[in-house]
């Protein structure tokens, strides 16, 4: 069985393989990422945000999301919680999302 920690470092490890459909960054280098909650149970909870309210592509990409982790060794259950408070913004994004976009 993984660890909490091993459980989360695995959990980011599949966020980073998933690319808002709009902006060629993945969602946790795009800052969209808030938090990764794991009980002691192994049920996850992710609370996350989007670029924008009127996503359009927020179903297959939330979709994306349930199932890659879903299926992490370990996962018993996954809760996907979108709040937009704080509001995103481009500072948080990581430095390599935003070199890779030339915003540095």
């Amino acid at each position: 069985m993984n660890t909490k920690d091993e459980l989360s470092i695995k959990i980011v490890d599949v966020l980073k393989k998933i690319y808002d459909p709009e902006i060629p960054v993945n969602i946790y280098d795009l800052g969209l990422i808030y938090d990764i909650l794991i009980d002691d149970e192994y049920n996850v909870e992710i609370k996350m945000t989007l670029t924008s309210p009127n996503c359009p592509m927020v179903d297959s990409m939330l979709q994306e999301i349930y199932d890659k982790t879903r299926t992490i060794d370990g996962v018993k259950s996954v809760v996907l919680n979108i709040v937009f408070d704080p509001p995103w913004d481009k500072s948080m994004m990581s430095d390599e999302a935003k070199l890779d976009l030339g915003l540095i």
